[in-house]
């Protein structure tokens, strides 16, 4: 999703990071939606771009819709 985006290979870092300290050693069980959510919110709040390519795979996007959808989501956080 970050590919040839203008994202600092450290952000890159934090967010895997932050996402491998949600779920701890203690935790035996990650649902692949735990992680999609937590990849989701860090990638929205790094790169916009990022985040839709990312959703429009995650969230199963058929069609323009969908991204415009998204986009209104993404604008109405801000």
């Amino acid at each position: 999703a970050l590919a040839d985006r203008p994202v600092a290979g450290g952000t890159v870092e934090a967010l895997v990071l932050e996402a491998e300290s949600l779920f701890g050693p203690e935790t035996t069980v990650v649902s692949a939606g735990e992680i999609g959510d937590n990849v989701l919110a860090g990638l929205r709040a790094v790169d916009e771009v990022a985040y839709l390519r990312f959703a429009s795979v995650y969230k199963e996007f058929t069609g323009a819709i969908d991204f415009e959808r998204e986009m209104a989501a993404l604008e109405e956080r801000q």
